[in-house]
């Protein structure tokens, strides 16, 4: 109920509240002191959660110097009076110095109970205190508690499953056709009830560019993207998110990317919504400068969190000068504009950017600032952080200023229920040891890009936030007190579950020990065996073997295994290892196979006598499927490990006894993945929420397919099938000559007059400004037209190539394997969300060219349709080595023209059309 304020209230409340067993007690009075209150609204709504916990509501305004206290009464205010040491220690009163602290406090069992805030959110959660604790009547209480994290908040995406109708990736405006959930008052009290009951204080709201939604601008007033009605009803939407959330103390934060356009306004003017390596130009400063101002003079209470990377090329003064030219002054305009000095908290994301160095030519300008960074990438992988990513967190959490770990996507865990108390406290205490680190922010647990809904298949969607309480109400205990009493945790734990599903003490016992085992086991796989930490893999779907085996290929995210995975080796690694007979460092791979089944079956072993309770009995069943889920998820990921360390021999033998070896424990792997994909056929509705050609592993994910277990089961039958048809081939004809592979065709586009070609071939100078020759290059590259370059305008400027093909056409681009920045960047899905735009994100031809003294070159090739085109690649050298025919070069291969020798990735054939 909203809280109606009048002058004076008389309030008959249950003085017990609710206990733990939803038994009343004795009736008592409440009464509210309201010296020192600053927000009216978020005080009131805390003496009403109180009220409205018991039967009589009444309340009543009180004094300090009053003398007349009822013994039996609840009193209840801020710290900002000076006279609460007549009812309160001052020895008590001295520790309340915490924002959002509280104390609670009776002298006796014969006294009054004294709520007291440092502030009013404070209060707040001091009153929730009291509503959870009924046992407070019988005894003496004094206890002062405080959070340890300053920030502590959840995000929502205003994002769908897949892209709209000529739109890019996070391109939705705010509509009751798109998100009618957003219009539903009732879900979103509901929602930001559970976030005051967790004593969480953000609330994130993410969408590319809001803007073109919330506000309208006097100069564009093009840019909107939705009809009057629709603006109308956004704005009471926002006004009634905003109030609600600040009764709970609730802070909301906008986040938004650079630099996206609104559709109408990149129409109008003939520019792309989105474009990585655009030209920023006066016209798109100034309307992303307006809209933020219109904004914040909109909404100034509201915060904003910035992504500076992905729809524009990251790392670079580009950057610095877009943060602290266009944005903060966007932000410093709009207070202007209501006379307001006050500024908003401002949130930079260290994605795709050099944070560090945006922050130092930031505070000078603006001191209201916060850093934020992903924890585990978009995964959840470990408690034990590490390398280059632990230092940038580091050298943030040093900056001064609060840093805030992003908690995102969980790419590894969806669509699964993930409950495991005990991992995610080892996280929060990592966050703060060492990344130093003081507040956190959580996606939700599986399904983001479906919200609000999960992937389960019931007859009736269900709701994230009611089916993963336990992964809101973990992150929220521990970001309040990262290390509390193991005994008091585990019962806090187990009273949770014996609450919630109306199980016995002894279920609830084996239930928590069940999902603290699953708990290991998603996180151990991606981080041993994975591709990557990105959304581009879902690793529940499970793996191909040449992405086992052969990682470079799919484009490995090396920040997975050197910072978001403890010290060890990885599966090519270990092989290596294994085969020259030398000594293994840390986690290896077999190590790891045995553990996740062990996870697991300890964990079947807890859940097989557990009986449904009083409570949530389909919700119960549910959570006991996937326990078995993981099992088989778990023993198909073990034995097929361990079929492509086998695998691996076979490159260092040549014996195909090697392979045969494998054979068992691969069709072991397929077994175990149909035992998962009859647990999830009647469960799941799908794996990943993100169904977008951005997926890619373990199959491309175009138009939403290879999402479901059902649709990858054939593909790992036909990888069996092949391989086995792969080791009888062997044994009757031999290793056999290498097939040679068909020549490249040059492609015939027209070019620019000043644009200079060369026949692609040993000894060819393929710049204008150094003399460097190409000095190995595989036979069927020759005598295509290479595009002659300019490496030092390269470096300032990027690359921009006008054409025009009468058919459609692939560019051949050369990318250097290099991290140095004086080479562009390769095409990396994990910070750049457009990265697949034209097919360029997988390497196509490995190891494919050497040029004088350079690193060794991998070729990337961009699709184009028939007509008038631009290749735009990102500052630094990069080669163009000529256009075929968008027919040619469909599959990627190694060339190895190092001779480093071959993978064996051919001993897997193909799945239809594609290569596994």
């Amino acid at each position: 109920m909203v809280f109606q304020h009048k002058r004076s209230f008389i309030l008959l409340l249950i003085w017990g509240l609710l206990s733990l067993s939803g038994s009343m007690s004795a009736i008592a009075q409440v009464l509210f002191v309201k010296d020192g209150v600053k927000n009216e609204e978020r005080f009131l709504y805390a003496v009403d959660r109180l009220a409205s916990s018991g039967k009589n509501r009444a309340t009543k305004s009180f004094a300090l110097t009053d003398k007349k206290i009822r013994k039996d009464a609840v009193i209840v205010g801020v710290k900002g009076s000076n006279n609460w040491s007549k009812l309160v220690p001052a020895t008590l009163l001295s520790s309340l110095t915490k924002n959002e602290s509280f104390l609670l406090y009776k002298k006796d069992k014969n006294a009054p109970l004294v709520v007291i805030g440092a502030d009013e959110t404070g209060l707040l959660y001091g009153c929730e205190e009291a509503i959870r604790h009924a046992n407070f009547a019988g005894k003496a209480v004094s206890t002062v508690d405080a959070p340890e994290m300053v920030l502590r908040g959840t995000s929502i995406g205003m994002q769908k499953t897949e892209y709209l109708p000529g739109r890019d990736v996070y391109e939705y405006p705010y509509t009751e056709e798109l998100f009618p959930w957003f219009y539903d008052q009732q879900l979103w009290l509901d929602y930001l009830d559970m976030l005051v009951e967790n004593r969480y204080n953000t609330l994130y709201l993410w969408n590319g560019h809001p803007f073109s939604s919330l506000v309208k601008l006097k100069d564009y007033p093009y840019a909107l993207e939705v009809d009057d009605a629709t603006f109308a009803k956004n704005e009471r939407m926002y006004k009634f998110l905003t109030e609600e959330a600040n009764k709970r103390g609730i802070w909301v934060i906008q986040m938004f990317y650079n630099i996206i356009l609104p559709k109408p306004f990149a129409d109008k003017h003939g520019l792309k919504t989105q474009e990585r390596n655009r030209v920023i130009t006066p016209l798109i400063e100034d309307y992303t400068r307006k809209s933020i101002a219109a904004f914040v003079e909109k909404y100034p209470n509201v915060g904003l969190l910035i992504t500076l990377g992905e729809a524009m090329e990251g790392v670079g003064q580009d950057d610095i000068n877009w943060f602290t030219k266009t944005i903060l002054p966007g932000v410093k305009d709009g207070l202007h504009a209501i006379s307001s000095t006050v500024e908003p908290p401002v949130i930079l994301r260290a994605h795709d950017t050099d944070a560090p160095a945006v922050m130092k030519e930031a505070l000078p300008i603006y001191k209201n600032l916060y850093t934020m960074a992903k924890y585990n990438g978009e995964a959840l992988t470990t408690y034990t952080p590490r390398g280059k990513w632990a230092e940038l967190h580091q050298r943030l959490g040093k900056i001064g200023t609060v840093h805030i770990q992003n908690v995102h996507i969980l790419a590894n865990l969806e669509p699964f229920r993930y409950a495991a108390p005990d991992f995610i406290k080892q996280s929060v205490k990592a966050m703060h040891d060492v990344h130093l680190s003081n507040g956190i922010h959580i996606y939700p647990q599986a399904s983001y890009w479906d919200w609000p809904y999960t992937a389960d298949k019931a007859e009736e969607r269900l709701l994230q936030v009611d089916r993963d309480w336990m992964w809101y109400k973990a992150w929220a205990r521990y970001a309040w007190k990262a290390a509390p009493n193991e005994e008091e945790d585990r019962r806090y734990w187990r009273n949770a579950l014996i609450d919630h599903y109306g199980i016995t003490e002894e279920g609830a016992t084996a239930l928590l020990t069940a999902l603290n085992e699953v708990g290991e086991i998603s996180p151990k796989i991606l981080r041993r065996f994975g591709i990557t930490d990105g959304n581009r893999q879902t690793s529940s779907l499970g793996m191909l073997m040449t992405q086992l085996i052969n990682p470079y290929r799919y484009g490995l995210f090396t920040l997975l295994y050197e910072s978001e995975a403890p010290e060890g080796e990885m599966i090519i690694d270990y092989a290596e290892k294994k085969f020259k007979g030398e000594q293994h460092i840390g986690e290896t791979p077999i190590q790891v196979a045995d553990e996740i089944v062990a996870h697991a079956e300890r964990a079947v072993s807890k859940i097989q006598k557990l009986q449904v309770g009083s409570k949530q009995p389909d919700e119960l069943r549910r959570l006991i499927n996937d326990v078995y889920i993981h099992e088989a998820l778990a023993k198909h990921y073990s034995f097929k490990v361990k079929a492509a360390v086998q695998v691996l021999q076979y490159k260092y033998t040549k014996d195909v006894q090697s392979l045969k070896h494998a054979l068992p424990d691969l069709a072991k792997s397929v077994d175990a993945y149909k035992t998962l994909t009859q647990l999830t056929a009647d469960s799941y509705l799908y794996a990943n929420s993100m169904q977008t050609k951005q997926r890619k592993i373990p199959m491309r994910g175009v138009d939403a397919t290879f999402k479901h277990w059902t649709e990858m089961l054939p593909v790992f039958e036909t990888e069996l099938a092949n391989f086995k048809q792969a080791i009888d081939s062997l044994e009757t004809h031999g290793a056999g000559a290498e097939k040679g592979r068909e020549t490249l065709s040059a492609a015939s586009v027209e070019l620019a007059d000043e644009t200079r070609l060369v026949p692609l071939k040993k000894g060819a100078n393929l710049y204008l400004d150094q003399e460097l020759v190409v000095t190995h290059l595989p036979p069927e590259f020759e005598g295509l037209q290479a595009v002659m370059v300019d490496a030092a305008k390269q470096k300032l400027e990027g690359t921009s190539l006008h054409f025009e093909a009468a058919a459609p056409v692939k560019v051949l681009v050369g990318y250097f394997n290099s991290s140095d920045k004086v080479f562009a960047p390769k095409p990396v899905l994990e910070i750049d969300a457009t990265a697949n735009d034209y097919g360029q994100a997988d390497t196509k031809v490995r190891n494919a060219l050497r040029v004088q003294y350079m690193p060794m070159i991998d070729v990337h090739t961009y699709s184009f349709a028939a007509g008038k085109n631009e290749l735009k690649l990102p500052k630094g050298e990069a080669i163009i080595l000529g256009f075929v025919k968008d027919s040619e070069l469909l599959h990627p291969y190694n060339a190895d023209v190092d001779n480093q020798g071959d993978d064996v990735d051919d001993l897997f054939g193909y799945f239809g059309e594609t290569k596994l």
